[in-house]
């Protein structure tokens, strides 16, 4: 726990920073919120399940639907832009290797109600300052961005119908899992001719944005124009050395249609870290209005491997500032006196509960990070005071309790 607690009050820390504001929703939701008809690999994944009321619910295996869901709710009442932000706990029924589990937590960010790739650019600082935080660079780690109108470009050149658009998406983004001539057969299956294969997975070897420009030309430019600004924002922010741009890089989840990056490890150990991008349509989905919307997914397990390979992570100790030890039993309602002063005061106080021996209370005490060990004894109580061990310095004096 002092590990996830350590991880969750970074992530909280940078989000105040940014002035965005915390939400919440269920863990339990509609099995229809997750369930997308473009073959996505979380529909199958889901930990769903029919309820005592004959309902069709299912464990949330990621935060953004749920978000879409508060947004409609809000309705026209909700300030734009809203910047919001939460931790959630997320199960998803896969294989589990390193990095990857059936239950993990999720830092989700997200702006609702901005057109521009001002938000994106927001959103990849936010990413770039925790790793800072944290002790990466980005030499250990870099941010892929791409933009999925760049494939809506291709497809549009190839006569590729839009109602394919998110199906297609879905399946190039498994060229690195299943290999090229199993997405070259899944997209042969969706009807895409063979010549837009060909031009859709040589759109996806772009790996620089003048490459981009000479292939989808001064016709097709608004995914150049929005990957151009992001870049110089990325400059005026200082985050530019993160950025890689590699047009492979087009996510798994169907409702993205802009701008779409993905965290990776630079020594390629890890799958991928955190991912995000634009999400314009989402809310159209479910009945509502359209609204701007860019967000990122950020799971727990990745980024602790990585912290551990870079030998990063430093678990922090419990943290007290006194232990309390009763020499007499009898002065135990003393104790819990100096304790509860102790404490109003804004100390970290152990009071030992039991009858405990020096030796044990000097390991208890080293064990916790205490800085100060305090005797409750006789004589010293008879004075109205209390022995005080300095644990630094094993240096013993005897104070006033009212000076505590």
């Amino acid at each position: 726990m002092r590990l996830r607690n350590w991880l969750f009050g970074e992530w909280a820390v940078v989000a105040h920073l940014f002035g965005f504001e915390q939400f919440d929703v269920p863990v339990l939701e509609s099995e229809e919120l997750f369930v997308r008809k473009a073959g996505e690999e979380i529909t199958d994944q889901l930990y769903n399940f029919q309820d005592k009321g004959g309902r069709r619910v299912a464990l949330r295996p990621e935060i953004t639907p749920s978000l879409a869901r508060l947004v409609l709710g809000k309705g026209k009442g909700l300030p734009l832009p809203a910047k919001w932000w939460t931790i959630g706990q997320c199960w998803r029924y896969e294989r589990m290797t390193r990095g990857r589990r059936r239950e993990h937590y999720q830092w989700n960010m997200d702006i609702i109600g901005v057109q521009g790739v001002e938000a994106e650019a927001e959103l990849l600082a936010i990413i770039t300052s925790f790793f800072s935080r944290v002790g990466l660079t980005s030499g250990d780690v870099g941010i892929k961005v791409s933009s999925r109108k760049v494939l809506a470009a291709v497809l549009q050149r190839y006569e590729v119908p839009p109602s394919s658009f998110a199906q297609v998406c879905v399946i190039v983004d498994k060229l690195e899992k299943l290999g090229r001539d199993q997405v070259e057969q899944q997209l042969a299956a969706l009807g895409v001719t063979q010549q837009a294969v060909e031009g859709i997975l040589s759109a996806l070897s772009c790996n620089s944005l003048d490459q981009l420009s000479d292939l989808l030309g001064p016709a097709n430019s608004e995914a150049l124009t929005d990957l151009q600004h992001l870049w110089r924002l990325a400059e005026g922010y200082g985050f530019q050395d993160w950025l890689v741009f590699d047009a492979s890089v087009v996510r798994g989840l169907a409702y993205y249609t802009g701008v779409v990056f993905e965290g990776f490890d630079r020594a390629g150990q890890l799958r991928a870290i955190c991912g995000g991008g634009r999400y314009d349509q989402l809310l159209g989905t479910f009945g509502g209005d359209n609204l701007p919307c860019a967000g990122f997914g950020f799971g727990d397990a990745v980024i602790v491997e990585l912290l551990k390979d870079k030998g990063l992570l430093v678990v922090p100790g419990q943290q007290v500032d006194d232990m309390v030890l009763v020499m007499d039993e009898s002065l135990r309602p003393a104790a819990c006196g100096v304790a509860a002063r102790l404490r109003a005061a804004g100390r970290l106080v152990d009071l030992v509960l039991e009858s405990k021996k020096m030796k044990w209370a000097f390991k208890q005490a080293e064990r916790a990070g205490a800085k100060r060990l305090l005797l409750i004894g006789g004589e010293e109580w008879q004075r109205g005071a209390v022995a005080i061990k300095d644990l630094a310095t094993r240096q013993q004096t005897e104070v006033p309790v009212g000076q505590l």
